[in-house]
């Protein structure tokens, strides 16, 4: 893609809009926004406002850079380094898989149920299963200052990220980081504790994309996002299963369990969570769009 000098920032909008409709991307126009603010650090009042200036030559290069890699399918929160949720910024990498606005109504019930339970002086523990960016625990203990958090991830890379995030938010001395596969690492720092530290709160984002619709995923998500955040076995239901399992070594069951599922995938899950009998509530909470999207057990009393 070249670019005719002089340029309006406007005029660069425009072709950078053209160029990735060209090339099949979805929202072409929405994505050459997105970029433009990041990339020149503006909202997008002040964008508009700046729309007849010319647009920076210093930037020249790097955008050019940005809107080749936006055509060839890479994400716009790789391309421009962030994302937001639950109106916090989020530094995300291809290590971690991309906040999604659905997550946000899961972080919204947890916090919601567990102000029903604890005072704002109580300190319950929030752990969550498969953190990747660190969106779901360090919104969590944001959002309830006297709440502590432990995170854990099989990927070290994304450990790092999550780190970073709640260093940058400013909660990283409430958040404990655990290496490893779902509870196991929960339940082995248990095993060296005394009392063992009981969990409250047990929230998670797992895989639960199945075999056969790993198949179909759009080029944006299959060929840029981490397959370890993704497939959750032949009927994406691994994570759900061995999560329940190793649930039952926990000292105690916890108060509240979150769970962020598949389509398709609640009821399954719910009856899962039924089987345990630890609970007074099982609850499906439908998305924006109207689809089972998480699934709540809880004991308040």
């Amino acid at each position: 893609m070249t670019l005719p000098k002089p340029l309006t920032i406007r005029e660069a909008y425009l072709q950078a809009s053209s160029f990735l409709a060209d090339h099949l991307v979805n929202d072409p126009a929405i994505c050459a926004e997105i970029m433009l603010q990041k990339l020149l650090q503006l909202d997008r009042t002040t964008l508009l406002l700046n729309w007849e200036r010319a647009f920076p030559e210093e930037h020249g290069d790097v955008w050019r850079q940005w809107v080749l890699r936006k055509a060839a399918g890479e994400p716009v929160q790789y391309i421009t380094g962030e994302q937001e949720f639950y109106g916090l910024t989020f530094q995300v990498t291809p290590a971690v898989l991309i906040p999604r606005p659905e997550t946000e109504l899961l972080v919204e019930a947890i916090v919601r149920k567990g102000k029903e339970r604890w005072a704002p002086t109580d300190q319950p523990l929030a752990v969550d299963i498969g953190t990747g960016s660190g969106a779901i625990i360090a919104t969590l203990v944001s959002q309830c200052p006297s709440w502590k958090g432990w995170a854990v991830d099989l990927s070290g890379e994304a450990l790092l990220v999550a780190q970073s995030n709640a260093r940058r938010l400013g909660v990283a001395d409430r958040i404990e980081w655990l290496h490893g596969d779902l509870l196991k690492p929960v339940l082995a720092l248990q095993q060296h504790q005394e009392p063992k530290q009981k969990v409250n709160i047990l929230v998670s984002n797992p895989p639960y994309i199945t075999t056969e619709e790993m198949k179909h995923l759009q080029r944006e998500v299959a060929e840029h996002e981490p397959v370890l955040a993704l497939h959750g076995g032949q009927d994406g239901m691994d994570s759900y299963r061995q999560l329940i399992a190793d649930m039952r070594l926990l000292p105690e069951l916890p108060e509240l369990i979150g769970f962020e599922v598949g389509h398709e995938q609640a009821e399954a899950v719910a009856s899962l969570l039924d089987g345990e009998k630890g609970w007074g509530q099982i609850e499906i909470v439908k998305d924006l769009a109207g689809i089972s999207r998480h699934v709540l057990a809880y004991d308040l009393r």
